[in-house]
């Protein structure tokens, strides 16, 4: 689950490249604003990078729906939340690198555990040990130094089912996959209990950021979880809505700016008032994909607000922190 791609279809394909955190060491700002960010994959882990530079408390709010990769092999057999998207956000959190960071982050070439990160591998192995994935999470924030908190939304197994184009779709991997208009999608279990802890951090954030990241399977995926949504819509704190940079093969290879906008409402529940954030400047688009627009500065009770905030030095379209990090605060 990337930010602006997926399983691509018939188009070139991202590179796939972990660090440690693409930003500086530093703390906290001790009078900053508490920032929840919420959504999963690459994309809130670039959130997370920008909002740490000018928050108090950063909490992350993460997707655990993931059924690709190395999440989905470990989940299929020890029954346990997706491990992968955790594991970004952990890492996204961790300021400065250090050797565990590295070992988070290191991918397995050859071998039984080809394609396996070390990182999932690692949760897997603190869940045996604590006997609570949640446990885990919070043991491996505090080796790695992170210097927020990564929460699940929920601490049970979930996976995704969709209607697409009227055809019944299973699994997070797949719906990325498939081409079409995304009617319907849910959790499986329909009614895993949120994390206590999420709808906690919610409450009392002064900003959440919901987004970027895959619309669909990361975003939505994550505000499904019941109560969430709810939450978020009855807080006090200022939405902000950051907008992928270009389309995403399968999940939105159709969708312009105003269909992000009524899909996070349709099927996340999530709506304005509150702000999205739209890339306004340079930006090379891969073939194959559109850059994602808004041709009006108000979207329904949204405002739009326009920046520069693409890292022109990405090999694929991606936000950079600085540049948005910037926007999201002076949002506040």
């Amino acid at each position: 689950m990337t930010e602006g791609h997926g399983g691509l279809i018939g188009t070139a394909a991202p590179p796939e490249v972990e660090t440690a955190t693409a930003v500086d060491p530093l703390l906290l700002a001790p009078d900053g604003p508490s920032v929840v960010a919420i959504g999963g994959g690459h994309g809130l882990a670039a959130a997370l990078e920008a909002v740490q530079l000018y928050a108090g408390k950063v909490t992350a709010i993460v997707s655990v729906a993931d059924d690709g990769g190395s999440s989905g092999r470990l989940i299929e057999g020890m029954k346990i939340p997706a491990p992968g998207d955790i594991r970004r956000c952990l890492l996204a959190l961790t300021p400065e690198p250090t050797l565990v960071s590295e070992l988070f982050a290191y991918r397995f070439a050859s071998g039984d555990v080809a394609n396996h990160s070390l990182g999932n591998l690692m949760l897997v192995a603190l869940t045996d040990l604590f006997g609570d994935f949640e446990a885990a999470v919070q043991a491996a924030g505090r080796m790695l130094g992170a210097v927020g908190e990564v929460v699940p939304a929920t601490n049970q197994p979930v996976g995704l089912r969709a209607v697409i184009d009227g055809v019944p779709v299973v699994g997070q991997s797949k719906i990325t996959k498939t081409r079409g208009r995304i009617e319907q999608l849910s959790l499986d279990p329909t009614d895993a209990a949120a994390n206590l802890r999420a709808l906690e951090a919610i409450a009392s954030a002064d900003q959440i950021v919901i987004g970027p990241g895959s619309l669909f399977t990361s975003v939505i995926a994550t505000l499904l979880v019941p109560d969430l949504a709810e939450v978020v819509m009855a807080s006090s704190a200022r939405r902000v809505f950051v907008c992928n940079l270009i389309t995403q093969d399968g999940e939105t290879w159709d969708l312009d700016g105003p269909g992000h906008v009524e899909a996070l409402a349709r099927l996340g529940g999530v709506d304005g008032p509150g702000t999205i954030v739209v890339h306004d400047g340079p930006l090379a688009v891969p073939e194959g994909h559109k850059r994602i627009d808004f041709e009006d500065s108000l979207v329904g009770s949204w405002d739009v607000v326009r920046a520069d905030v693409a890292d022109p030095t990405a090999d694929w379209p991606a936000h950079d922190p600085f540049a948005l990090a910037q926007v999201l605060e002076g949002l506040l």
